[in-house]
This record gives C-alpha cells, sequence and structure tokens, in this order.
C-alpha cells in the first residue's frame, strides 16, 4: 500500500512541475484549522486512527482536526499542507517536511511553536525540537522556599498568597514597598530616650485591647509603593483617635498623602516617612472616607490632588474643595505636631507603646516575608545558595501596636513586636504579623517614630 502511494506520489510531483495540475480543489483551498506555515498540532494519530490511506485525490479521505478536518489522501501534500500530521510518517513511511513543527506537550495537551503559557511569573514559549523555553525570574511565591520553611525548624510558617501569585521578586521589591531609607541627617535626629522610673511592663500588650475601637484596622496598599504615606495615615490616625479620647476617630487618608505631598516624594513610587510627617504638620489631611484610596492612573503615576488645605487663623485649616468622594461631606484637616524619634531601645519603645499608642517602624523586607502566614518572623536561609538575584530585599514602613512572647518548640520563649502591615487583611495573621523583639530583627528597631495630634479642648469639645 504504502509503495503504490509512493509511486502516486511521484507522478503527482511530477505533473505538478510541468504545471498541468497547480489549481487545487475549490472545497479544501486550504482546511481552515491549518496554518501556512506549517500544522498547528504537530503529533497525534489521525491516519493511523483511520487505518488506511488513499493512494489518489479522495475528498472524503478525511479525519476530524482540531476545529477542521486533515486529509489522508495523496492529493493533500502541496506547498501548502492540509495533510493530517501522522501523513508522511504512516502513508509514506518518510519524515515530514520542515514546514510541519515538532509539537510542545503540556498536561498530555500538544501545542505549536509560538505557544505560551504562564508558569507563575515566568512565560514559557514553544520553540524548535517541540521545547518549552522558559524565562528564570526568581518569583515572589516561591514554592521551594515555602516548603522549606513549613517543613525546617523555624519559628513561623509560611504560605500562598493569590495576590502575590504571578509577580516577580523585583515586582514585589518595586510595587509592595515603597519607603526610602532615611537621610544621615534624619537618621541623626536626637533620640528620645523614656524615663522607665522602674516601670514594670506586662509580658503581653496589644493597643486595641488597651485602647478599644480607637486603634485601626490593617489597611491594604495594593500593587502601590507607598507605606511611607500607609504607615503614617495609620499611626496619626491612631494617635489622634487616642489623644482625642475617642472623640477624633476617623481614619485618616493615604491618598492625601500619595496625591499631594509632592515635596521630594514620589506617591506610589516610593516617598519619605520624615517628609511625609512634614506635610502632616504643615498641611493637614482630611479623612480616609473624605479621601478614598484610588491607587495608580492610567500613567502609573499617583493619581493628581484633589485636596488642598488653607489656613483659618488660630492654627486651624480647612480643605479648599469638597471631598472627592461625593458621598461623604467633611473635609475636616487633621494635623500632627513634629515627629519625634525613639530611641533603638526594646524597652523605650514599649513604654512609648504602652503609654500613647502604636509607633511607626522602618525594617528591611527580605525575599521570604513576603510569604509569611503566621508565628513569630525571623529571616530564613532557604535561600541562601540560589543565585544572588533571588535575594532581594527593600526598606518597608509599619505600624508597631503591641508586643509578646510564647513558648517555642525548643522550649525557649521567644518575644515578639505586633505589627500591622498595609498588605490586606488577608495577608499573615488577618493584616498583622509578629517578628522577634529586642533583636532588631530586619533593622525594625533601629529608626522608631511617635508623634502627638494636634487636638486642643476645643477640638474634643466640638466633636462631642
Amino acid at each position: 500500500m504504502k509503495l503504490l502511494i509512493l509511486a502516486s506520489l511521484v507522478a503527482f510531483l511530477v505533473v505538478t512541475e510541468a504545471g498541468s495540475y497547480r489549481k487545487s480543489r475549490s472545497r479544501r483551498e486550504l482546511a481552515p484549522g491549518l496554518h501556512l506555515h506549517g500544522i498547528r498540532d504537530a503529533s497525534g494519530s489521525y491516519c493511523q486512527k483511520r487505518d488506511s490511506c488513499c493512494p489518489g485525490r479522495d475528498d472524503i479521505c478525511t479525519v476530524p482536526y482540531l476545529d477542521t478536518i486533515c486529509y489522508c489522501d495523496l492529493f493533500c501534500n502541496r506547498t501548502v499542507s492540509d495533510c493530517c500530521p501522522d501523513f508522511w510518517q504512516y502513508c509514506l513511511g518518510i519524515e515530514p517536511p520542515s514546514i510541519v513543527q515538532k509539537a510542545c506537550v503540556r498536561n498530555g495537551q500538544h501545542y505549536p511553536k509560538g505557544a505560551t503559557y504562564l508558569e507563575n511569573c515566568n512565560l514559557c514559549t514553544c520553540a524548535n525540537e517541540g521545547r518549552w523555553h522558559c524565562e528564570q525570574n526568581p518569583c515572589l511565591i516561591n514554592a521551594k522556599a515555602i516548603e522549606a520553611i513549613n517543613t525546617g525548624d523555624y519559628s513561623w510558617t509560611a504560605g500562598n498568597y493569590s495576590q502575590f501569585w504571578g509577580m516577580t521578586l523585583d515586582e514585589g521589591i518595586q510595587y509592595r514597598l515603597g519607603t526610602a531609607k532615611p537621610s544621615s541627617s534624619v537618621m541623626n535626629m536626637n533620640e528620645i530616650h523614656v524615663n522607665m522610673n522602674n516601670d514594670i511592663l506586662p509580658s503581653h500588650f496589644n493597643a486595641a485591647e488597651k485602647w478599644p475601637g480607637l486603634v485601626h484596622e490593617p489597611l491594604d496598599q495594593g500593587n502601590c509603593a507607598g507605606s511611607w504615606a500607609f504607615s503614617t495615615a495609620a499611626v496619626a490616625s491612631d494617635r489622634i483617635s487616642i489623644q482625642s479620647m475617642g472623640h477624633m476617630t476617623q481614619s485618616l487618608s493615604p491618598q492625601n498623602l500619595l496625591s499631594c505631598d509632592t515635596r521630594n516624594q514620589h506617591g506610589c513610587r516610593g516617598g519619605r516617612v520624615d517628609g511625609a510627617w512634614w506635610y502632616l504638620r504643615r498641611r493637614g489631611v482630611v479623612s480616609e472616607p473624605c479621601y478614598p484610596f484610588t491607587s495608580l492612573n492610567t500613567n502609573g503615576h499617583s493619581a493628581p490632588c484633589m485636596m488642598q488645605s488653607r489656613s483659618m487663623g488660630r492654627g486651624k485649616r480647612q480643605a479648599t474643595n469638597n471631598c472627592p468622594n461625593q458621598y461623604y461631606s467633611s473635609n475636616e484637616i487633621y494635623q500632627s505636631t513634629p515627629a519625634y524619634r525613639l530611641a533603638s531601645s526594646e524597652k523605650d519603645i514599649m513604654k512609648e507603646l504602652y503609654e500613647n499608642g502604636p509607633v511607626q517602624a522602618i525594617m528591611e523586607v527580605h525575599e521570604d516575608f513576603f510569604m509569611y502566614k503566621s508565628g513569630i518572623y525571623r529571616r530564613t536561609p532557604v535561600t541562601e545558595r540560589e543565585p544572588e538575584h533571588h535575594r532581594r530585599h527593600g526598606t518597608h514602613s509599619v505600624k508597631i501596636t503591641g508586643w509578646g512572647e510564647e513558648r517555642g518548640r525548643d522550649g525557649q520563649t521567644h518575644k515578639y513586636w505586633l505589627a500591622a502591615n498595609s498588605w490586606g487583611r488577608d495577608w499573615g495573621e488577618d493584616g498583622y504579623f509578629r517578628i522577634a523583639r529586642g533583636e532588631n530583627e530586619c533593622e525594625i528597631e533601629t529608626f522608631i517614630v511617635g508623634v502627638w495630634g494636634r487636638v486642643s479642648m476645643e477640638d474634643v469639645a466640638r466633636k462631642k
């Protein structure tokens, strides 16, 4: 049978070369599922399953093929081929021509050259010889690291987050942090040392329990590199609520800072906490319900400022515009006094928290922190044998709200800070994380800031 077909093929090619048989059949100009540059599915048994090949032109010598049909007769073998993928090998016993590409296989399916799919944060492309070529970017969610952490002897567990899936590690550093390291002049600020007076502080403390209803929940900065604005607004909101004895409990607007604090600041592309506190002291911001978070505009920059403030005399300021949220009417401005830096002492930080409320901290975020799920965080060495670009870190700022301690599996007591992140309530322990205390883990005790809200008895009376 194959010899007969091969002989017919030779005769066919001679006729075609002579120019007397160039016109194709009208009903099969080109099968709609086939391509000029090769067959989409280069694998599969089609003619073989049909169990026959046709030695001449036979318009019914077809097999269902993807979303169309393919042919197992000799006439299919033209420059523009609509032959079934196995025609040459099964019917003629020869290797297919170069126009037929080898397929790439994934999950039992065959894909043509140029097909792509995403493997977490890496794009894989079907290349020559039926091979998938995949990018080698380190991903923000690292399955190997998660397994190593959860099976290792560490004080915390890791997890997979859908909001981080598909992001590279570089993208996580670029879009999920956003606090610039303080300048040398800021780092040289005088530290305030708290007078302990032999005070005995409790082993566990949570500001939300001491001041119920006055400590706000963790925020979500999304893919806006604006932790400088979110942590500042979060700490100021809590401090003003506590200082006003619950008469001024509005959460303050990070968007007001992102869009309007533009003096050496870059909105959702990063900024400085000292600049944020300067703005809060000199200009002030409105509440979050008045000026909701809108993240980035279409150009990748922070949305334009829609809320400026003006002096009303006697230290008061009022917004010049109505709230961007048309359903909210109060455009009152909230301000703070100058921020102050605490000593990098565990006890000083604890007493400040205990007496005055949450504080702001700057920390270094390493690659494994993005996968934190629960427990007391310490940086792990699970990626130390990976190439250098798999080990990245960036500067972040958070709100510390308390402390505690617990006995670990090793029988030792492990102390921790309790801190609110700004990656949403689905991350970590309901938006919070615990991190080793008294060890300056990730430099979290190096730069701690407190602040007083600008609250007068007149403000309190007016809110009653």
